[in-house]
């Protein structure tokens, strides 16, 4: 079974794949799909997002499974979201009509009928005449599980062990193999419906009439729109601010609050190289930056959701060999994420390995306490007063930071090289202590200040010695080398060194020099800093992110604005970024990714405050 239309004996790779940026997203806040600007759904994980996929084609164009829906004859295709929702309209334009299929997953706000994990799509001739087939193959269990199939008239049930999907249609399925199918003409003004279900236990196959398909569109809009309405931004680039905020809200995982970095696996940062993680889980990091950016925004529910999380799941617990906290959690806050590699799928465009799970969830990342602790000080100030049971987490963290800032370790960006003494990791432990300093003294709150001031002022004057390269005439990436990073943007973005300071102008001109390529940023040059990986990468999209409001911040305005335009011309057409950007402009690994959404967010924000 093949996801894409193949004339070829013998395609290429790439034939047999759509780019990674020809896709939309849609999802119901505990799973999401990916529809290819083709109208086929390439990956889908039910019932949550880390669950294994019943469509992989994306990861295996052959043992993947996938739901094709197109035209049957040769067509043009556009693809749009529905304004101010997350519900996607992939538009096939034939030399005899105009057919569009509207795809999403039913969300209302409230948990009725959730259990059905519940993916529609329905289709409509909007001129003229249009044939369409579809072809729903599932692959159950990353295409490891078999299963069988049983059609009667428009119902069609797919069961495995441990899962069984039901596909409802207002045409009539047939069985193809262990695939069903059908073929259908639309006229003018008709419209087919399809909606497949997660069925087993109390939740039987039912058909999704016309009427309900309509229904449920309608709630679904209305949902998008009444939580989008609650953002207070105004600004120039509303467009794209706005669809990052609903892109952070489908990657929200609403039963528990968490917030996962992206909702794909093994999608390669460099084509043919070894860099595919699994990235549906929650890092901490990315989860804290999510809140910073949501909060900008207005939107304190989810704030508060993720605070939740992190009080049940993730309070300070000593004697693991990363810490009290670990970088990584399940969506359901487990600890244990082993990896694996899944050898029997080739990987997007030949990319192998795939993997589920993420060892770095055993690493040392010092940063994490910092992009924690400045979410919960950005909470506790703009949305509402943290508990003094959360406030005893955090005093806990930080007399752990305070003790162990000095520590070699991993880094931002999980190099598997070696630890090290990253700049970053400090600046970041210096965060932790800062902010909880600034809570104490603005609420009163008890905290071992005179020790906590020690520290702070202890790694201040650490990193203005040791992370300063006089040679480079830079900060660098960690103490006794002069090797360049990204990462040290955030120096004056967390407020550790004033934006104009003459140290910080002459790191940032020579990180334009080194690391910006047409306003896009690389993280770190490999080969002067190996991170025990094969293969180049991409640009990092958050770094160039950082580098526009790292400019807005040291009165580079113009420059900053023409980086961020520049930046906007990379999104796919629907607005959405990967992790990084190739040397030819595509998008490279997991995708839509938060770090990136939530980046834009925070610099389109600053950047409108500096142009007035």
């Amino acid at each position: 079974m093949g996801a894409r239309a193949i004339d070829d004996d013998a395609p290429t790779a790439a034939a047999r794949y759509l780019p990674i940026a020809e896709h939309g997203l849609i999802g119901d806040l505990r799973s999401v799909a990916l529809v290819g600007t083709d109208g086929t759904i390439d990956w889908y994980c039910c019932s949550a997002f880390d669950a294994p996929s019943v469509f992989a084609a994306i990861l295996d164009a052959e043992r993947g499974g996938s739901f094709e829906l197109a035209a049957s004859v040769p067509a043009k295709t556009k693809q749009f979201y529905f304004p101010d929702t997350n519900v996607l309209i992939t538009r096939f334009f034939t030399e005899d009509g105009v057919g569009e299929v509207q795809d999403f997953m039913p969300v209302n706000g409230d948990e009725v009928e959730v259990e059905r994990h519940r993916l529609i799509r329905r289709v409509v001739c909007v001129r003229g005449s249009v044939p369409f087939r579809i072809r729903v193959a599932p692959r159950f269990d990353y295409g490891t599980r078999p299963h069988t199939v049983r059609t009667a008239g428009e119902v069609a049930v797919f069961e495995s062990d441990g899962l069984s999907l039901a596909l409802t249609s207002t045409v009539p399925l047939e069985a193809q193999g262990p695939d069903a199918r059908a073929d259908f003409k639309l006229s003018e003004g008709e419209t087919a419906v399809f909606a497949l279900d997660q069925v087993g236990g109390d939740v039987q196959p039912r058909r999704c009439a016309k009427v309900e398909a309509e229904e449920q569109f309608n709630t679904t809009v209305a949902y998008w729109r009444r939580w989008l309405s609650a953002s207070k931004y105004r600004g120039r680039w509303r467009e794209m601010v706005h669809r990052s905020a609903l892109t952070l809200k489908l990657l929200t995982y609403a039963p528990t609050g968490a917030i996962v970095a992206a909702p794909t696996t093994s999608l390669p940062e460099q084509l043919g190289g070894e860099r595919n993680w699994d990235y549906r889980y929650v890092w901490v990091r990315d989860a804290a930056f999510c809140v910073y950016a949501l909060l900008r925004l207005g939107f304190t529910d989810e704030a508060e959701a993720f605070m939740t999380f992190v009080t049940r799941h993730i309070s300070p617990g000593d004697g693991r060999p990363s810490g009290p906290l670990q970088i990584m959690y399940g969506i359901d806050g487990r600890t244990d994420l082993t990896e694996v590699e899944l050898g029997h799928l080739e990987g997007h465009q030949g990319s192998a390995p795939v993997r589920i799970g993420n060892a770095a969830a055993e690493q040392l990342q010092l940063d994490i306490y910092g992009a924690l602790i400045d979410s919960i000080y950005l909470y506790d100030k703009w949305a509402k007063p943290i508990s003094s049971g959360q406030w005893d987490d955090v005093c806990a963290l930080v007399d752990w930071v305070c003790e162990h800032w000095d520590q070699p370790d991993e880094g931002i960006w999980e190099t598997r090289g070696g630890r090290r003494n990253f700049l970053y990791s400090r600046l970041m432990c210096w965060v932790a202590i800062e902010r909880a300093i600034r809570m104490a003294n603005r609420r009163g709150l008890p905290a071992d200040l005179p020790r906590w001031r020690l520290s702070r002022d202890t790694i201040y004057r650490r990193i203005m010695k040791e992370g300063w390269s006089d040679r480079r005439q830079a900060f660098v990436q960690h103490e006794g080398g002069d090797v360049l990073d990204a990462a040290v943007l955030m120096m004056p973005l967390t407020k550790f060194i004033a934006p104009t300071d003459p140290k910080w102008l002459s790191t940032l001109d020579a990180l334009t020099h080194e690391l910006v390529s047409d306003s896009l940023v690389y993280r770190y040059d490999p080969l002067a800093s190996p991170d025990g990986l094969r293969g180049d990468e991409g640009t990092f999209s958050i770094c160039s992110f950082w580098y526009v409001e790292a400019m807005v911040h040291a009165g580079r305005v113009d420059e900053a604005r023409l980086a961020f335009e520049k930046m906007l011309t990379y999104a796919n057409h629907l607005g959405l970024y990967a992790e990084e950007i190739s040397h030819t402009g595509e998008q490279q690994g997991n995708f839509p990714q938060a770090f990136t959404h939530l980046a834009l967010i925070s610099a389109a924000f600053n950047l409108d405050k500096a142009l007035g």
